[in-house]
């Protein structure tokens, strides 16, 4: 999974840890932002955007792309991130970059680099892309086939595996390799964005693959791993014993790691699962105790990027401005992440990982990513 298209850098997706059982500090969302008058506010939001985009139309490739050797991720992550942050699809630097996913749409239905090892990844990361392009409904037909494509990486009964087997419902880099929790959530997420209802058989069968993810012992999840380390959080797949980014605890259990947590939560509230469910409230009790923008939970600075947009992710499909971690302090996470990645830009507009896991030092990925986290910090009247 590492280099692996990091595009998605996604892949990168996988962080973090926690060793320790269930806590009764959840996680409380708060009705009301509440901003300290010094802290940042739309103008930051602003600058940042345009210094990150103003560094992209530098680093863009003649073709359209961006690091295109890692394959098509890297291009659809940034150019939704622009149309995300308020571009228009005909603007210079976007309409390359869709010029350049249009010559990678493959009679698959795929939008990704010719003989990719990480469709699902690429496919779901165009999908999003495009989605946001859609003007007149000039990509219908190619974002139909795209979601054929998606759906049908996903491991079900067609594909001779039923709602007992430790991989059901999950999808993974699209030769129908070993599911995991980073390829199912950005399935979700894009099954989600295409205005896929939670009841669809898709998103039903995603869910059982998500709550065999996370470390809570329970109807959904009978796995004897989880009954090893059950603090609520989420690891990377339960395919062949289980394994984790974050690695082991003593006693072998799997350690859970904060991407993989957010990416667990927001995929159990795409699929419908409502916040007074068991399997939420473990993970925001988790969300409470680790609640960090200096790291990633588990993994300190690998994939910390990765984390970044999927916190933001996470935290915007709860829907609430503000939250309570387990020491009792308040959150407004969009203000505070605001101020983390103004503090993390580099003097050229771009953002980079000295940790070079998953391929983050890659400026175009990362800034990408922080891009990304950022359009989630633009909810009417967060940061005023």
């Amino acid at each position: 999974m590492n280099t692996k298209f990091f595009v998605i850098a996604l892949a990168s997706l996988i962080l973090q840890f926690s060793t320790t059982a269930h806590t009764s500090a959840e996680v409380v969302l708060d009705q009301e932002p509440s901003i300290e008058a010094s802290t940042p506010n739309s103008d930051s939001l602003e600058q940042a955007v345009e210094q990150g985009a103003a560094f992209l139309a530098k680093s863009q490739a003649a073709d359209g792309s961006w690091s295109n050797k890692s394959g098509t991720g890297v291009t659809s992550l940034i150019a939704a991130s622009l149309l995300a942050n308020g571009r228009a699809a005909d603007d210079p630097v976007v309409a390359k970059a869709l010029t350049f996913l249009e010559r990678n749409v493959r009679d698959t239905g795929g939008i990704h680099a010719v003989d990719s090892r990480y469709r699902n990844y690429e496919t779901c990361l165009g999908i999003q892309c495009l989605l946001r392009a859609n003007q007149d409904g000039k990509y219908d037909s190619v974002l139909k086939k795209a979601e054929h494509l998606i759906r049908d990486i996903q491991w079900d009964e067609e594909e001779g595996y039923n709602r007992e087997h430790e991989g059901y419902g999950g999808a993974g880099y699209g030769s129908h390799n070993r599911p995991d929790l980073s390829n199912t959530s950005f399935l979700m997420e894009t099954l989600n964005e295409l205005g896929t209802d939670a009841n669809d058989p898709a998103m039903y069968r995603a869910l059982a693959f998500v709550s065999r993810t996370q470390n809570l012992p329970s109807e959904h999840n009978q796995t004897e791993i989880v009954k090893k380390n059950p603090d609520g959080g989420f690891y990377y797949t339960p395919i062949a014993g289980g394994a984790s980014q974050a690695g082991e605890t003593e006693n072998g259990g799997l350690r859970s790691y904060g991407s993989m947590t957010y990416a667990g939560l927001k995929s159990m509230i795409y699929a419908g699962v409502d916040r007074d469910d068991p399997r939420v409230k473990a993970a925001s009790e988790w969300i409470a105790k680790h609640y960090s923008l200096e790291s990633n939970p588990g993994l300190g600075s690998a994939g910390l990027f990765y984390y970044y947009h999927t916190f933001a992710k996470a935290l915007h499909a709860l829907g609430k401005p503000t939250l309570t971690d387990a020491a009792g302090q308040k959150h407004n996470w969009r203000s505070e992440l605001i101020k983390t990645l103004s503090t993390r830009q580099r003097p050229d507009g771009s953002w980079a990982n000295d940790n070079e896991r998953w391929l983050e030092a890659d400026a175009n990925l990362s800034t990408g990513y922080a891009l990304m986290a950022l359009s989630y910090c633009r909810e009417p009247g967060a940061l005023e």
